[in-house]
């Protein structure tokens, strides 16, 4: 019995010598192969010098919605997975999402009652809505009771009922984000994700750039503000080419309208990730239908891709050449349009102009006072957002030769410098309302100290901020029956408990509830958020074990 073992183990040893070699061969042909793939010379190249893609402009690829792969990239999968791939194959079975990927902490998902439903479809075009059913909507309905109650525990308690409503997840992050727990905010903002991602339509895409959503309905908000949220986690989580990704993704549900203004975003994540192929191929595409050029971080960002492709020693000398001359050309064309960015831009990056500049009335404080209040919103939006990439030594060598040459076109009173002012003057009067919405929800410092006072002095909600005047509403919530004044004295009791209780409160006159409406809702919005953050800051979790505690002592911090 033993014999045919023994030629059997001599088979499997001929057998690993011999094919040692071929499977180092085949793993040398597989590393060729993908580095013949990465590497950019080998991409088609069209005659102006940009990336001949035939794909569509916001086309979607999954595996860049994955941040655990751009981490991958910069670390490697022992860094990134560590010991995480035997503790997945005693995991119970998750159903497996694009968006973001399920975790064990997570309650039990089951059907919120939401779905998606497909409208119609016209020009290639697929419009969808998400819908609430008659449970969600009652859900729905406590939780506008809950924020209007002033109680935040009445938020928790509606989580802990039902853990995966969209709204209460998107409220409860931000104040989680408040109260700097960024780990605590995000998980939340996933759990929102998933929620959504397991109502889509069968024929749902996210990678085709063909289906589109209408901001205007408020179910459809929750995805749109889910996204946004999400990828700026992942900017600051160190992954902007996945951040890049569900930008282009929240722009292709609705490109003409734009609804949270990610046309704002996209050139800084572009020039994050490195993708400035991408970033001169959009403006090159939409510039025509879309002015970007008269947005200003369009204005800067695109020659500074145009410059950073000339810097790439890989490309052919003719490609880098014009990459220079358009990064020149265009980049004047921004100083003279928006001459307050240089000055702010220049101070972010610690730079000290010299003489001429500083003291040339064209790029000094006159240039940002003399601008409306609209334009100064999105230069102060731009400067502060994207100030650290203009920080590079050599980019600051290649922009100061353009400012001189402006200075030259101002003195010499150039027609391209009074066509300019012409059309400050006339434009930027006002800002649409999709642009306060993105400052509000980017949190930019220097961009929301200058938005107007009708914006600042309404409450703003994260679960959705300044919603569009023209909403298409679906259905309604029902009136609050007041209270009869016969209640019994147990049902008083519990009501007293509520922080807005009030006993006479319940018989209002008319003029009184007009009058006082906006500044009790103000009022109230704001103690809600103080309450929450008094809550939160009393919430402890349970870490981990740490290194020189491996085993635990499984005490609360």
């Amino acid at each position: 019995s033993n014999k045919p073992r023994k030629k059997k183990k001599k088979r499997k040893t001929k057998k690993n010598s011999a094919g040692e070699t071929v499977e180092d061969n085949d793993l040398e042909d597989i590393d060729s192969l993908l580095e013949r793939i990465e590497d950019p010379r080998l991409a088609p190249q069209s005659q102006g010098g940009i990336t001949a893609d035939s794909r569509p402009l916001l086309y979607v690829e999954h595996r860049n919605l994955n941040p655990e792969n751009e981490l991958k990239r910069y670390f490697g999968a022992r860094a990134v997975l560590g010991d995480q791939r035997p503790r997945q194959r005693q995991r119970q079975y998750v159903r497996s999402m694009w968006l973001t990927a399920p975790k064990n902490t997570w309650p039990r998902y089951s059907k919120t009652g939401i779905t998606m439903q497909l409208l119609d479809t016209r020009r290639g075009v697929q419009h969808f809505t998400f819908e609430h059913h008659r449970e969600y909507q009652q859900v729905q309905f406590k939780f506008l009771d809950a924020v209007e109650s002033m109680d935040p525990n009445n938020i928790v308690l509606l989580l802990q009922m039902n853990p995966y409503h969209v709204d209460s997840l998107l409220q409860l992050s931000d104040v989680c984000r408040m109260q700097e727990d960024q780990e605590m905010a995000r998980d939340l903002i996933e759990r929102a994700l998933y929620s959504l991602e397991c109502a889509f339509h069968p024929v749902f895409s996210l990678t085709s750039g063909t289906c589109r959503l209408d901001y205007r309905r408020p179910e459809n908000r929750a995805f749109f503000l889910a996204l946004f949220k999400h990828l700026m986690f992942l900017e600051k989580r160190g992954c902007p080419r996945t951040a890049l990704e569900f930008c282009k993704l929240i722009l292709s549900l609705d490109p003409e309208n734009d609804p949270l203004c990610v046309l704002l975003l996209i050139d800084f994540l572009s020039l994050r990730a490195r993708e400035y192929t991408f970033l001169t191929r959009l403006f090159q595409e939409w510039e025509s239908h879309r002015n970007l050029s008269q947005l200003p971080n369009f204005a800067f960002s695109v020659p500074l891709a145009y410059f950073f492709l000339s810097q790439q020693e890989e490309r052919p000398e003719l490609e880098r050449g014009q990459a220079r001359e358009r990064a020149a050309r265009l980049i004047q064309l921004a100083l003279i349009m928006f001459p307050s960015v240089l000055m702010p831009l220049l101070d972010h990056c610690s730079v000290q102009p010299d003489a001429r500049v500083a003291s040339h009335p064209f790029f000094g404080l006159n240039a940002q006072i003399s601008q409306s209040p609209a334009l100064n919103q999105l230069t102060s939006l731009y400067v502060g957002r994207t100030h650290a990439l203009w920080k590079d030594p050599a980019v600051m060598a290649w922009l100061e030769p353009h400012v001189h040459e402006v200075l030259r076109m101002v003195e010499a009173r150039d027609a391209l410098v009074q066509e300019a002012e012409h059309k400050r003057k006339i434009r930027y009067q006002s800002a649409p309302r999709n642009i306060y919405r993105h400052i509000i929800l980017s949190e930019m410092k220097e961009a929301t100290a200058a938005l107007p006072l009708e914006v600042t002095s309404q409450p703003v909600m994260g679960f959705d901020p300044l919603p569009p005047l023209d909403s298409v509403v679906s259905y309604t919530r029902p009136e609050r029956t007041s209270h009869p004044s016969n209640e019994s004295t147990l049902s008083l009791f519990f009501r007293s408990l509520l922080p807005n209780f009030n006993l006479q409160g319940d018989i209002r006159h008319d003029g009184d509830d007009e009058a006082g409406a906006a500044q009790d809702l103000n009022q109230g919005v704001n103690r809600l958020m103080a309450a929450m953050r008094d809550m939160l800051a009393n919430i402890q979790f349970q870490e981990p074990p740490r290194d020189d505690n491996p085993e635990g002592d499984g005490d609360w911090d």
